[in-house]
């Protein structure tokens, strides 16, 4: 293992805040967000949408942030190091493999429906899309026909194995290409010359952009039904249904958005916040970072799918369209809106754009954990640690790309389960074994703001229990419930014989993840093995 070397460091608060907000400011702002929101109650999403910001969104944060800084100090950008900083514990640093490896295995696939983003605005401003027919009394699904064809076939034109192995378009895989190689370049620059520039130019874009999309939306009137207005689409996301708060599907879908919205418990936070100075405050900034995401969110995200679907489509239409997914919502529903307004072409490349922007800054921060591990545990220049991860990601994207059921296996398992059980071990190590007062005494260091005693409290106790309840919840409801379902109706042969034969796509992700689990472990302990050699070499 090579010596100690000099750290990098943010080159300025702006660049901090705005690469921090490009970590949590991603694709499921625009797409995720309001799709969520409307399938679970429009306004009455909202209440435990914020309520589970107060009490698990900024708890995290400050949490990630903290542990993050202190790693940096002590000379990790990665959680395997960055754990140990925390609980001097021989277990700890393999704790710290969830925080590169679901990173890892989300940027696998992430980046290849980032490509998607550039591809369609690049095809948006050519005028390559489909046109919106004229809405007829066939329906919504006639009128999306062309563009739902349109993305069949720009994702998987052909099929072989019974329709297992996809095979995407030139244009797709070529899009997929560039979008890998800018990520790696960007990478390879650096934080300051190449993440924070990065931020410093996208973010400003993608707010405007997204500024120019909320006023082109709210201006368009009511084309179709004198009901079916901006407003009114407004009023659904913002009226509460008081009646959906008693359903607890509800309170965990706004639970899980928070997990998503905010990037919690990938790595990429701690990575990020490693680059700070120890007395660098993290309290405001933290918070700083926390807001702008929601403002993108709530303010600009809430204000430009929904509102427009329901302009086009009515109330009735957008709920069709959100129960579509956000893939629907924002490659089918969006283009078709588009390309019935003056200057389509344009505003639909803006959405793409800033689609696009919103992805890649997520994606390198993504990234960044990995590369912060083989650069602070090996000492590999970032150009080498970047060339490295890109052909890694160039052989195993082809498993999301090529294999159906993939994706979603992944997504599950790093997206959706592995990111609370990250964040429900980085709480407990950070408030109950390095101890919840030295927390707080961490956090504010070189603070500009005070937080909030309760907020300590609330960290300690109420957050690590909301998290377990949403990792059971989640563990009941997409694992053990299914299973006995099939258990049910086909007794345990049947549950086998599905779980055997789940299809090439979702074995191959299984043991992809597997695979990268066991060869990260192996990658831990070696650099701690060989600093320990290094240590007895120092002292002899």
């Amino acid at each position: 293992m090579a010596g100690p070397r000099k750290r990098e460091h943010w080159g300025s608060s702006l660049g901090l805040i705005l690469a921090m907000a490009g970590n949590a400011v991603g694709l499921g702002n625009f797409l995720r967000f309001p799709v969520q929101a409307a399938k679970n109650g429009g306004g009455a999403f909202m209440i435990p949408y914020f309520i589970s910001f107060l009490l698990i969104g900024l708890p995290l944060m400050w949490v990630e942030w903290t542990i993050g800084r202190r790693a940096g100090v002590l000379g990790h950008s990665s959680t395997p190091g960055a754990y140990e900083t925390v609980w001097r514990h021989p277990i700890a640093k393999y704790l710290g493999i969830m925080g590169i490896l679901f990173p890892l295995i989300i940027v696998t696939y992430y980046n290849y429906i980032e490509s998607w983003c550039l591809g369609y605005s690049i095809l948006s401003a050519f005028g390559q899309l489909p046109k919106m027919p004229a809405l007829a009394e066939s329906g919504l699904a006639h009128v999306l026909k062309p563009f739902a064809d349109f993305l069949a076939g720009y994702q998987q034109p052909h099929t072989l194995a019974g329709g297992q192995i996809i095979i995407p378009s030139v244009a797709c895989y070529a899009f997929f290409i560039i979008t890998l190689v800018i990520n790696v370049w960007i990478l390879s620059m650096g934080i300051r010359r190449g993440i924070e520039v990065l931020a410093k130019i996208a973010m400003p874009i993608l707010f405007l952009m997204a500024a120019a999309l909320v006023v082109r939306v709210f201006t368009l009137g009511a084309p179709v039904h004198p009901d079916q207005t901006p407003l009114a689409g407004m009023a659904f996301l913002w009226e509460p249904q008081w009646s959906a708060l008693l359903n607890p599907s509800v309170w965990l879908a706004a639970a899980g958005q928070i997990f998503f919205t905010l990037s919690l418990g990938f790595g990429a936070i701690i990575t990020y916040a490693s680059y700070l100075e120890e007395r660098d405050d993290i309290a405001l900034n933290g918070l700083t970072t926390a807001s702008a995401n929601e403002f993108a969110e709530v303010i600009l995200g809430g204000s430009i799918a929904i509102p427009a679907a329901v302009v086009f489509f009515g109330l009735a239409g957008a709920k069709e369209v959100a129960s579509g997914g956000a893939f629907n919502l924002g490659f089918v529903t969006m283009p078709a809106i588009f390309s019935s307004i003056p200057y389509g072409a344009v505003f639909s490349a803006f959405w793409f754009g800033l689609l696009f922007l919103a992805g890649i800054t997520s994606s390198v921060a993504l990234s960044q954990p990995i590369i912060g591990f083989l650069v602070d545990e090996f000492g590999w220049s970032n150009l080498r640690a970047s060339l490295y991860l890109g052909i890694f990601l160039f052989i195993f994207s082809h498993i999301p790309i090529m294999l159906r059921g993939a994706l979603d296996e992944m997504d599950f398992w790093a997206g959706t389960f592995g990111l609370v059980l990250g964040a429900t071990v980085e709480v407990i190590l950070l408030m109950w074994l390095f101890g919840s007062e030295r927390a707080w005494e961490e956090l504010h260091k070189g603070a500009l703001i005070r937080v909030p005693r309760f907020f300590m409290y609330i960290t300690k106790f109420v957050t690590p229990v909301l998290l377990v309840i949403i990792l059971l919840a989640w563990t009941v409801m997409d694992i053990i419930t299914p299973a006995i379902k099939t258990m049910a109706s086909q007794g345990l042969a049947g549950w086998f014989k599905g779980f055997i034969g789940a299809g090439i796509g979702v074995w191959s992700a299984r043991l992809f993840m597997l695979g990268a689990a066991i060869f990260f472990a192996w990658l831990v302990k070696l650099a701690w093995t060989g600093r320990q050699i290094q240590i007895n070499g120092g002292e002899s």
